[in-house]
């Protein structure tokens, strides 16, 4: 808390507190993914790197799309700036995440290869990357699970390097997921991101 603040709530601790207390309600007729828009859009504007990575990946978890979240800077321009908005792009392109790539926003989805099915053993994991996504590739017999490479919790993409046996580990905070169903056992809460997969003529392919 700043000294300036700090300053204000003990000189006049009746209308600041009245002033939290507006801000705490103001949203109270917002859906969430609004709340979480505009929380991406402010630390845009006070260009707060650590800020808009947090609540760009709270907004992502809470159901915002990418095109969305787009869409949002650009309409912000008039108080963002075009210099504030390009600022914010080369943060979010420097997170590398998946969904974010020019061809997922504005491509159709349809079944991507990933491989011969043979070149997938049973009860290994694999990382594939196909075009502008990277994916985990888990086989269990028959079944196989494919998963997005961008971890839930602050979207952070996750390397090979993070298998390991039937568990895949986030390596920034420890986040823990069983590729037998995309759960998170260990730190977090969210799953990883499931594709429809399938072997169509010797051939694993994944939707998206």
């Amino acid at each position: 808390m700043s000294d300036a603040l700090k300053y204000l709530l003990e000189a006049r601790p009746e209308a600041m507190g009245a002033y939290f207390k507006f801000l705490k309600g103001a949203g109270t007729h917002l859906d969430q993914k609004t709340r979480d828009l505009i929380s991406v859009i402010t630390k845009v504007d006070v260009q707060t790197e650590k800020g808009l990575k947090q609540y760009l990946a709270r907004a992502l978890r809470n159901g915002c799309t990418p095109n969305e979240i787009i869409d949002a800077l650009l309409t912000a321009f008039p108080t963002l700036g075009l210099a504030k908005i390009v600022w914010a792009v080369d943060i979010i392109l420097s997170m590398e995440i998946n969904d974010f790539a020019v061809e997922a926003l504005n491509n159709a989805e349809t079944w991507h290869d990933l491989g011969a099915a043979e070149d997938f053993p049973d009860g290994e994991a694999r990382r594939i990357t196909a075009g502008y996504r990277a994916v985990f590739v888990w086989r269990r017999g028959d079944a196989l699970r494919v998963y997005d490479s961008t971890c839930p919790h602050q979207v952070t993409n996750i390397p090979e390097l993070a298998i390991c046996d039937n568990h895949l580990t986030c390596p920034k905070h420890n986040w823990k997921f069983d590729l037998d169903t995309g759960d998170c056992i260990e730190k977090g809460d969210q799953p990883l991101k499931t594709f429809e997969a399938r072997i169509e003529n010797g051939v694993v392919q994944a939707w998206w």
